[in-house]
């Protein structure tokens, strides 16, 4: 019999009976924890209660809603439904539907969207609704709790929908015994014979599926995202793929777009996992596609990782919807990933300044030091100030003071205490003149890494001792290497531990430059990405190489939640020679305004910059009044692909109303034309905030194109818009 429970979730994440909803008539609920510690599923059986009572509708929540009608299962919000044939858990999707856009799609397919092998039909189903309440930092949500058997494998899908955006979000856990999941490698279609008859059509084979739909039509246009990290060695960081969708084919990325020409409509697939090329149990492919039938695929789990007594979570799949054009798209997109981790002001935004980026290392780190930096912070307006490698008594293998390592950390009880040698009163005497100068202390930190973070609680409890004592909340985390799915829970334990006994006060800047670490779509709710390292030692930083992937990327991810660099201009400058495009042939303004529609990131020593650079600190006071603001909107890149001679930059779209940052690279055009995500024919007005520009009123042209101009190269403005109509 499928059984109902209704529960809210509270700000501990320990599930309470709702007075709004039917109370379970059980005396003691069986709580299970599920990984990452911060939510419960509850198998709570119903003795009294009827197969009648599973049609009542759950709580609502916001707008929220789920419920169970005899063979149907209706989940949704005031944007999106999605409809399921029940199928004794092992649900088939039998509609999805745009509310706003007032269009319903119907599924052509009659197997279930969860694949993971040949197998028999479920049993033991079971459905549940959970409310997990606001906090500091998720938003409410409605989970809807699914589970069911397919012979010795239990398996649970939990739905999550909140009020702000067309998405429903999709987590799988397994646990029991598998002989096998489906997949490898794809086939090559050069190895397919010609087709001439209609069983030359069949592919043979198929690999595990996280969800998938088939939908009518075939007149479908369709985008694969790919994305890469590892950026100490990559500099090309996102690649589409566009097609039309034919026979069955497979495809690489983290993001699947899916239009239909003929209904101007469509949906996503976000698969929220590290980047293709570092995927756990990867068989080569995220997504397959024929004609109208879409699906996801690689679970980041082999047969291996499950284990009979506990529950191993697949990578979760997010469903949008959305009517319209490129726009709507990605406005859907954005709309769920800002409900992923609030922006909070006072604790996520920042303008960080980190003392690697000038190439000493650890040795200049000490108390002195520390001072000094805090006073030329405050000059340049910083608001946090992180002390790399080096603080610390234990001794990394990047230390130029001695040949330390990450090994065994913890055979050293006091690694990660402040170094007594260099700081003999502690941090405290630094966080205390941070305060004074309203400059955050923040900190970088390596997590164990020996038996797949076995330590992850004393790693945590080091944090979260310094929070206690210093107050110190936000941590660079460094060296991660995520080989396996026991690294992967023990890491998500960890961020999950800091982040509850910090009060939710936490913040990680995620490393993205090297190792198999999260990329741009795993662990995303702890904090924001620090996205590459480089150096004018080695001529490696190139202010337009910085902005053209900030910019490539602000399409897909927020740009808020990337850490985005600009150095020491005047360092190495005999380095670069005459090369046009070297950092020295921009102002030091222009260098941070290229980092503004992220969160900057001053990669140098403030000591060692001329008295000339403190003059940027007047720019730094203005941006940081609109920073939020800016953050708030929709940010995406608008102009051409940043190439040192473009005319480029970003839009943040709230309503009616943004902002623009418009950049006219090294061009003899003194005026450009952008192509921004304006209607077009609208009267925009325009207001200069910073930078050089003018003041102006002016009437949108072809997809939504505007006329700026600045009076000399590599030069920016920062405009307000309103747009009048």
């Amino acid at each position: 019999m499928t059984t109902t429970n209704y529960y809210e979730i509270d700000s501990r994440g320990i599930p309470q009976s709702s007075g709004n909803s039917p109370t379970p008539f059980i005396s003691m609920p069986i709580f299970e924890k599920i990984n990452s510690g911060w939510k419960w599923a509850i198998y709570a059986f119903l003795p009294f209660l009827t197969s009648a009572m599973a049609g009542l509708p759950c709580l609502a929540q916001d707008g929220c809603y789920s419920r169970l009608d005899k063979d149907t299962l209706t989940i949704g919000n005031q944007f999106i439904e999605r409809k399921f044939i029940w199928n004794g858990g092992d649900v088939i999707t039998y509609s999805l539907s745009d509310k706003k856009g007032r269009q319903v799609w119907f599924n052509k397919l009659r197997n279930p969207d969860f694949y993971i092998q040949a197998g028999t039909g479920a049993k033991n189903g079971h459905y549940e609704v959970l409310v997990r309440k606001d906090n500091t930092v998720q938003i409410s949500a409605q989970e809807t709790i699914i589970s069911f058997s397919i012979g010795s494998l239990d398996i649970k899908r939990i739905y999550r929908v909140n009020a702000q955006s067309a998405s429903i979000a999709c987590e799988t856990y397994l646990k029991g015994q598998v002989e096998g999941i489906a997949g490898g490698q794809p086939a090559n279609v050069a190895d397919q014979k010609n087709i001439e008859f209609a069983d030359d059509m069949k592919v043979n084979g198929s690999a595990a599926v996280l969800d998938q739909l088939k939908l009518e039509g075939y007149h479908w246009q369709a985008k694969a995202v790919e994305f890469f990290d590892v950026t100490d060695w990559n500099n090309n960081l996102v690649l589409e793929n566009k097609f039309i969708p034919y026979r069955k084919r497979s495809y690489r990325g983290n993001l699947l777009f899916a239009h239909n020409q003929e209904k101007e409509a469509g949906f996503f697939f976000l698969k929220e996992a590290p980047a293709s090329s570092v995927q756990l149990a990867y068989g080569g492919q995220d997504f397959t596609t024929e004609f109208g039938h879409f699906a996801v695929n690689g679970l980041g789990l082999s047969a291996r990782d499950i284990r009979a007594d506990e529950w191993r979570k697949a990578y979760m799949v997010v469903l949008g919807v959305y009517s319209g054009q490129e726009l709507d798209q990605l406005q859907a997109l954005r709309a769920y990933q800002k409900t992923i981790r609030k922006n909070e002001p006072q604790r996520d935004e920042m303008v960080m300044m980190n003392t690697w980026g000038d190439r000493s290392q650890d040795a200049k780190v000490n108390e002195r030091f520390s001072l000094l930096e805090l006073e030329a912070a405050a000059k340049l307006g910083i608001t946090h100030f992180q002390i790399d490698d080096g603080w610390q008594r234990g001794k990394s293998p990047n230390s130029a003071l001695a040949k330390g390592s990450f090994k065994n950390i913890w055979d050293n009880a006091n690694y990660w205490k402040p170094d007594t040698a260099k700081y003999p009163n502690g941090l405290g005497p630094i966080v205390k003149r941070g305060k004074a100068l309203g400059i955050e202390i923040c900190l970088w930190f390596n997590p164990s890494i020996q038996q797949d973070y076995a330590d992850w609680e004393k790693d945590a409890s080091a944090m979260v001792e310094l929070y206690r004592m210093y107050g110190i909340r936000t941590f660079k985390i460094d060296g991660l290497s995520i080989p396996n799915k026991q690294s992967e829970i023990n890491l998500g334990k960890m961020f999950s531990k800091v982040l509850s006994e910090t009060e939710n006060q936490a913040v990680f800047n995620l490393d993205a430059t090297a190792g198999r670490r999260g990329g741009y779509h795993l662990f995303t709710e702890y904090g924001n990405i620090f996205l590459e390292n480089r150096y004018t030692d080695w001529q490696n930083y190139y202010p337009y190489w910085t902005l053209r992937n900030l910019w490539q990327l602000s399409k897909y991810v927020p740009a808020e939640k990337l850490q985005i660099e600009f150095l020491n201009k005047w360092r190495n400058a005999d380095k670069y020679g005459n090369d046009p495009f070297a950092p020295s042939r921009y102002a030091f303004e222009y260098l941070f305004a290229s980092t503004m529609a992220a969160q900057p990131l001053a990669w140098f020593e403030g000591t060692g910059l001329p008295g000339e650079a403190l003059g940027l600190g007047k720019l730094i006071a203005k941006y940081k009044k609109v920073q939020h603001d800016f953050h708030q909107g929709t940010i995406l890149p608008i102009g051409e692909e940043p190439s040192g001679k473009s005319w480029t930059g970003f839009q943040s779209l709230q309503k009616d109303r943004g902002y623009l940052i418009v950049f006219r690279e090294n061009t003899l055009d003194a005026a450009g034309i952008l192509e921004t995500w304006f209607p077009e024919n609208v009267r925009i007005q325009l207001k200069p905030l910073l930078g050089r520009g003018k003041a102006m009123i002016q009437t949108t042209g072809r997809k939504g194109s505007l006329k700026v101009t600045l009076p000399v190269i590599n030069d920016f403005v920062m405009y307000s818009y309103t747009i009048l109509r």
